[in-house]
């Protein structure tokens, strides 16, 4: 399957420099887009978020030819249809099914990657990935700073749904990005719409970091929007202002944007007040200046997501904005997230961060007095 597309794999050229500081600094850095970031005058298409997704692959594999892309069930489109017609667009050389083991194909991701093809990974569920975690944390986010600079393991993309989908239960619910995040070496992206998630992954596909890609299975359809046709990109670690306000900051990512949206608007219809909405984009590394402004214009900070609240991503944003906004803040910082429990199937209802318990902390912070 793989005997035509194997004699085309670029091999690793030397980094300029092979110093210790190359190989960390060069895992943080912002990228020089490939592409045009801004979109206002292409033309544009109604897409839903896994055909954004599934759009963001076919501009990659055609502006990249030594480029692939594989996983469980890939070849016929994946169990979201993610990659739909690809197979028949680029050969089944560069698209192809793999057995069903994530180890397996974190492993062989890496080893293309590190031969210089763009590699484009899928895992079926974020639950599943798991068993490629030592793959991805061990090996690919310490590939360069091990070799100290001389070798990279990139553009490598793994691409993973993730969160609730209403009946998914324990297996196919979770939202696992603070265990990555926590990974030096490593970019954590998640959209939050069909726009979004075809510039951010075309973004991800081209950096020269190993990224975990997670979209949100939930809105996969259900959100719609406009989409530019052509080639564009959304630059990584760079926070994205969804409305402006100056009583409360309200910060997410991925479907649970759409959550705070419905709070926000709740809240100011009720409370008469003013919210600052930003989406993250990326967790990891994360834009802390955009949300470190906000704040410190509107003195509060709500942080929500689906994923348990200990050790939840909302933890290090909490600690990260206390260290730098303490003197500006006028209520404590509140976390609304899962709950420290297995994602439930009957009662998945109830664990979910939802707009009314969005709607409670932002009462609770607008109401708080210090005396």
């Amino acid at each position: 399957m793989l005997a035509s597309f194997l004699p085309r794999l670029r091999l690793p050229s030397l980094a300029p420099s092979s110093s210790l500081s190359r190989a960390i600094s060069t895992t943080t850095t912002t990228t020089t887009p490939k592409a045009p970031t801004d979109t206002t005058k292409m033309e544009t298409k109604e897409m839903t978020l896994v055909e954004a997704v599934n759009d963001a692959m076919r501009v990659a594999m055609e502006s990249e030819t030594n480029s692939c892309t594989f996983g469980e069930d890939v070849a016929f489109g994946g169990v979201f249809r993610a990659s739909s017609g690809l197979r028949e667009q680029f050969g089944a050389d560069r698209v192809f099914n793999t057995p069903l083991s994530e180890q397996g194909i974190a492993g062989f991701a890496i080893g293309l990657a590190g031969n210089g093809t763009t590699t484009i990974a899928e895992i079926q569920f974020a639950d599943y990935i798991f068993p490629a975690f030592d793959q991805i944390v061990n090996e690919a986010a310490k590939y360069r700073y091990r070799s100290g600079g001389q070798f990279d393991v990139a553009p490598l993309t793994f691409r993973t749904p993730y969160g609730a989908v209403g009946h998914g239960g324990l297996y196919h619910s979770q939202s696992p990005e603070a265990y990555f995040a926590h990974t030096p070496g490593l970019k954590v992206v998640i959209p939050a719409t069909p726009k979004e998630a075809k510039g951010l992954l075309l973004a991800s596909i081209r950096d020269p970091n190993p990224v975990v890609f997670f979209e949100p299975k939930q809105i996969y359809r259900s959100a719609k929007e406009q989409v530019p046709i052509g080639d564009y990109e959304i630059p990584l670690s760079q926070a994205r202002i969804v409305k402006e306000g100056n009583d409360l900051t309200m910060v997410g990512w991925g479907a649970q944007m759409g959550v705070l949206a419905n709070a926000t608007a709740l809240a100011e219809e009720e409370l008469g007040i003013s919210i600052e909405l930003i989406d993250l984009r990326t967790i990891a590394p994360w834009d802390v200046q955009t949300v470190v402004d906000s704040v410190n214009k509107t003195g509060r900070l709500i942080v929500s997501h689906e994923a348990p609240k200990t050790g939840g991503f909302a933890a290090e944003i909490g600690q990260t904005i206390q260290e730098r906004c303490f003197s500006k803040l006028e209520a404590p910082i509140e976390r609304v997230c899962g709950y420290d429990t297995p994602f439930p199937l009957i009662f998945e209802r109830l664990y979910n961060p939802d707009k009314l318990k969005n709607l409670e902390a932002i009462k609770k912070s607008m109401r708080y007095d210090f005396e």
